[in-house]
């Protein structure tokens, strides 16, 4: 049964791995069923944080524009997850983005995992709800602060082990890891063309610079122009 693993939460600007941010990440290493070492950082972010998420995690754009180097912050994570299982609360989500990451920067990572949100959804009543806060209820697990990235991971890792310890025994194979599949194409950043371009046609309109993302892909700054376009028009030829 699965006994030493990496939990991992992340959270994000939004849902979309190709186009969000990851705002913050957390994880904790466990061995032998305890956690021994945990890993967490708040990333600094040019993208746009909607109110809703500010909300939700309590995590403010003036936290994210004094947060760590996304860089330097992304390669200690992946450091620290190393060559280790995942455990995850509907991991596929979190890989995503971590996959996203990797593509983008040539590094290679494919994992296998196990999902505390399938095992609770196998395992646990139909009519019980199954998110994080759901399941922290049900085993009177205490939730230090609610969607901030390394209380997650802390959190799901109890998860796991209870779930674990009521039903490994009798469904052991429900506690192997199962490879995660999770199809990215590399995301280039935008030339400087393209913003040469989105910065003419913005002075053109009279469209406010600060509407033009400091980073963007390739693929952004040309939706972006698109979205533009079908609102104000083409730009006359000079």
């Amino acid at each position: 049964m699965l006994e030493d693993y990496v939990v991992v939460d992340l959270e994000m600007t939004g849902l979309n791995a190709k186009t969000d941010a990851i705002l913050e990440v957390g994880a904790v290493r466990v061995r032998g069923g305890r956690q021994v070492e945990e890993y967490g950082a708040l990333l600094r972010t040019e993208k746009p944080l909607a109110d809703k998420v500010q909300e939700l995690t309590g995590i403010t754009r003036e936290m994210v524009q004094t947060g760590a180097d996304p860089e330097r912050a992304m390669a200690e994570f992946f450091d620290f997850l190393g060559a280790d299982i995942l455990v995850g609360q509907n991991v596929i989500f979190d890989y995503g983005f971590l996959k996203q990451w990797a593509v983008n920067h040539g590094i290679a990572f494919e994992r296998e995992a196990a999902d505390t949100l399938k095992l609770a959804r196998r395992f646990l009543p139909a009519e019980r709800k199954k998110d994080l806060e759901s399941l922290c209820a049900y085993y009177q697990i205490k939730r230090a602060r609610a969607h901030r990235a390394l209380d997650d991971a802390r959190e799901t890792g109890e998860i796991f082990e209870r779930l674990k310890a009521e039903y490994g025994a009798a469904c052991p194979e429900a506690f192997l890891p199962h490879p995660l599949i999770y199809r990215a194409k590399k995301q280039t950043p935008a030339t400087g063309r393209q913003m040469d371009g989105l910065r003419r046609y913005a002075a053109y309109y009279g469209i406010a610079e600060a509407e033009i993302p400091v980073q963007m892909t390739r693929s952004e700054a040309s939706r972006l122009l698109d979205r533009w376009i079908l609102k104000y028009g083409r730009m006359p030829r000079r």
